[in-house]
């Protein structure tokens, strides 16, 4: 996942992921690639468009 660099770190993605793979940290995205099905729902809700599928 390519988080960009005007990401309010807002939490959106964390809160729609249906395997619960991302956890905001302070003024990070902590993603759990490898559990990942690529469902890209976490890219499609984000209200800046900040993340992006590698």
């Amino acid at each position: 996942m390519i988080v960009k660099d005007w990401c309010m770190f807002c939490g959106e993605c964390a809160g729609v992921c249906p395997r619960n793979l991302i956890e905001v940290k302070e003024s990070t995205l902590i993603f759990d690639e490898s559990e990942c099905k690529d469902c890209s729902t976490c890219v499609k809700v984000c209200p800046i468009t900040a993340l992006e599928k590698e």
